[in-house]
C-alpha cells in the first residue's frame, strides 16, 4: 500500500510539472462559425461532480457514467431515459466499464465493485490505486493498477482468475492508460510500450514499443500510453504521453509508425488520418499510411482541449470552456461548435448509434446528433 501511494503522488508530481506553470499563456479566442453541418443537442442530464477524465461505456444501445461521490448512471442513448441509477457507498478513482448488463468501476479505497443491471453483486480489493476504467468482456473484468499491475476477475462471481505484474520504471502516470479487447487478445499499455495479452491466463503474447522516451530523469522518461486507443480494423494507435503518437497492427503485433511529438490526451482516427493535440494545444493530423503530417492548426491553442474522436467526416473534440468542436478531419476546418454547461469536457467523447456523448467537470452529459 505504501508503494502505491508513492506511485501515486509520483505520477501526481510528474502530471502538475508537465502541465502546470505560473505564466500559461490565455486560451485562444474562438472565430465565429458559420455551421458548415447540422447537428443539435436532444437531451442532457447531470450526474454529479467528476475529478477523473471520464469515458462513458457505450454498450447495449445505452451510455453508462460515473461520479466522484460513488454514482453510476445508466441512460438510453437513444432518448436519455434513465435505465438504472446506484451508490456504491464510496467515492471513486476511476471511470466505468461496461459490456452492457455489468458495469464495474473502483473506489479510492482499491475495491472493485461490480453491478449487474445496477445491482452490485460483489466486490474485491487489489493492491494498489486504479486511475484506468476496467474493462468488462468475456465474463471477466480487466483490472489496471497504478503499478501497471493487471488483474483479472469472473464477472459472475469475483474469482480472482490471474494477476499479470512485469517490471517496470517506479515511476508511472496518474491518468487513464490503454485497456481494451481486440478480437481473443486483451490490449494492454506498459509504460511505453503495448502488449497483448492472452484473457484466458494472463499470459503476453507480443510487445512493441511505441515510444522511445529520452531524458535526463524519470519524469522526463515518463511515456506512459494514454487510453482510450483509436480503434480502425486491425489498427491500434496511441499517445505515449509527452513522447509520441504511434500506430500499430494489433493482429500482427508490430509498430507501423511512431513520431516524436509531445502531447497529454487521447488521439482519434479514422481511415485515413489520425488527429491530436499537443501540449499546447496545436492540433496536427497525421497519415495513417506512413504518419506524416497533413494538416496542422493554431486556432485552439492553450484551449484545454479534451481526447478527440472521429465521426464520419469530422473529428470531434471539447475544450474547458465547454464548447464541443467538429472538425472536418481532411482539412481541419471548423464544421460546428455546440455548447454545454460551461465547465470543461473531460475525457473523449463517445458515440452510440447516432447519438454522441460529452462529459463535463460539473457531471454534465450532453447528448448531441449530428447530421
Amino acid at each position: 500500500m505504501r508503494r502505491s501511494a508513492q506511485l501515486l503522488l509520483l505520477s501526481l508530481a510528474a502530471l502538475l510539472l508537465a502541465a502546470c506553470s505560473s505564466d500559461k499563456p490565455k486560451p485562444t479566442p474562438l472565430e465565429s462559425l458559420q455551421p458548415k453541418i447540422a447537428g443539435r443537442q436532444v437531451w442532457s442530464a447531470s450526474v454529479g461532480s467528476i475529478g477523473f477524465a471520464m469515458l462513458p461505456a457505450a454498450k447495449g444501445g445505452q451510455f453508462v457514467v460515473a461520479s466522484d461521490d460513488g454514482t453510476v448512471l445508466a441512460l438510453d442513448a437513444q432518448t436519455g431515459a434513465e435505465r438504472w441509477r446506484t451508490r456504491v457507498n464510496d467515492r471513486l478513482s476511476a471511470g466505468v466499464g461496461s459490456d452492457g448488463r455489468y458495469a464495474s468501476v473502483v473506489t479510492r479505497g482499491n475495491e472493485v465493485v461490480v453491478l449487474d443491471a445496477g445491482r452490485e453483486i460483489w466486490r474485491k480489493r487489489v493492491p494498489s490505486a486504479v486511475v484506468t476504467p476496467p474493462l468488462v468482456a468475456g465474463e471477466r473484468v480487466f483490472v489496471k493498477g497504478v503499478d501497471r499491475a493487471v488483474h483479472a476477475f469472473d464477472v459472475l462471481d469475483g474469482r480472482r482468475l490471474w494477476t499479470l505484474q512485469r517490471p517496470g520504471d517506479p515511476l508511472t502516470l496518474s491518468q487513464a492508460s490503454v485497456l481494451a479487447a481486440f478480437g481473443n487478445t486483451l490490449l494492454l499499455g506498459q509504460g511505453a510500450r503495448l502488449a497483448g495479452v492472452d484473457p484466458l491466463r494472463g499470459t503476453v503474447q507480443w510487445e512493441v514499443p511505441m515510444a522511445s522516451p529520452r531524458g535526463t530523469n524519470e519524469v522526463e522518461r515518463l511515456a506512459d500510453l494514454v487510453g482510450p486507443l483509436a480503434r480502425v480494423g486491425d489498427r491500434v494507435c496511441a499517445r505515449a504521453f509527452q513522447s509520441a503518437v504511434a500506430c500499430a497492427d494489433a493482429a500482427k503485433g508490430t509498430v507501423l509508425w511512431s513520431k516524436n511529438v509531445g502531447g497529454l490526451n487521447a488521439v482519434g482516427s479514422d481511415a485515413e488520418h489520425v488527429f491530436g493535440a499537443d501540449a499546447s494545444d496545436r492540433l496536427t493530423a497525421w497519415r495513417v499510411a506512413n504518419g506524416d503530417v497533413a494538416w496542422t492548426s493554431e486556432k485552439y491553442l492553450y484551449r484545454g482541449l479534451s481526447g478527440f474522436l472521429a465521426l464520419g467526416p469530422s473529428m470531434v473534440f471539447g475544450d474547458s470552456d465547454g464548447f464541443v468542436h467538429f472538425l472536418a478531419t481532411a482539412t481541419g476546418d471548423a464544421q460546428l461548435r455546440l455548447p454545454t454547461d460551461g465547465s470543461a469536457v473531460i475525457g473523449t467523447p463517445v458515440v452510440s448509434g447516432t447519438t454522441l456523448l460529452a462529459v463535463t467537470r460539473k457531471g454534465g452529459l450532453y447528448a448531441f446528433r449530428p447530421q
